[in-house]
């Protein structure tokens, strides 16, 4: 009887602690973005993303294709209209002194920021790093892409920001 109990508390337990962040976010579903604030101070409203594409990165000071991405999306940063895109790098370093640090240490020209428990439980499960949302003006979701992206990405991420 004890071990009947047991595994049912086992399951239930397991059930109910994989759903907080289980459902991760797919193409054409809508999400609601929150505010931030930038590893330079700067404070983000929800209000001040809204109305624009926005290119979201997650990305780790310790992953080697992160940085890779990061060149990529320093590269596409000049070249996109600020009033139509804007591009947001959450990291999910464990800890924040690093992710600053790196992100300090190449003064990347776009936005760099923490993940927040806010924008972890609206994009929920990753399937690995880099991964890379673009959220259009209306919050619909209408790209995700895990893993480093190549030449021909870069150049489809840039009619987002004309």
């Amino acid at each position: 009887m004890n071990t009947l109990r047991g595994c049912c508390l086992s399951l239930l337990l397991l059930f109910f602690s994989s759903c907080q962040f289980a459902h991760a976010v797919e193409v054409g579903q809508t999400i609601r973005v929150s505010g931030l604030t930038s590893f330079s101070g700067q404070t983000i409203t929800a209000e001040q993303l809204a109305g624009k594409h926005l290119i979201i990165q997650i990305w780790a000071s310790w992953c080697p294709y992160c940085h890779k991405q990061n060149l990529n999306l320093q590269k596409l940063a000049p070249q996109l209209s600020p009033d139509k895109a804007v591009i947001v790098a959450l990291s999910v370093d464990r800890d924040e002194f690093s992710a600053k640090n790196y992100a300090e240490e190449h003064s990347w020209p776009f936005l760099t920021a923490m993940m927040t428990p806010e924008w972890s439980a609206t994009l929920g499960k990753r399937r690995g790093i880099p991964e890379l949302y673009v959220v259009n003006p209306q919050g619909k979701v209408v790209q995700k892409d895990f893993g480093l992206m190549v030449d021909s990405d870069l150049v489809e991420l840039k009619k987002y920001g004309k």
